[in-house]
């Protein structure tokens, strides 16, 4: 997916293979519950939220076996630390798998983080 340019969200997903794209369209939503006020873009080649104009807050990615968050901080990981700690993470990256269903609650919890570290520059 890296090497194509999307224009809008929905051209993303459209490109994921039928089952990442049903798990991403969830995650979509999960990050429009916590996040209303938030406008979809396409920064980095890949989904993101942004708020009221500023630069993205949040991002998602599809990959072969799996789909990521980012940017999940230090600080998240040490207030979400339990709910974390069946995933994998890496320099900023929550990796969730295709095969797992999809943890709403975390997801929202660690989008709704993200809006109040937005809040807090």
């Amino acid at each position: 997916m890296a090497t194509t340019s999307f224009k809008t969200v929905d051209e993303y997903l459209a490109a994921q293979p039928e089952a990442t794209r049903a798990v991403l369209q969830r995650v979509r939503a999960i990050i429009h519950k916590a996040m209303p006020a938030a406008e979809e873009v396409i920064s980095y080649k890949i989904p993101a939220f942004r708020l009221e104009g500023s630069r993205p807050v949040i991002w998602f990615a599809g990959w072969k076996r799996h789909y990521s968050l980012y940017p999940v901080n230090g600080r998240i990981v040490a207030e979400l630390k339990e709910e974390l700690a069946p995933y994998e993470l890496s320099k900023g990256t929550l990796r969730l798998p295709l095969s797992q269903p999809v943890p709403e609650k975390l997801i929202g919890r660690v989008a709704t983080l993200r809006v109040k570290e937005a809040a807090g520059r």
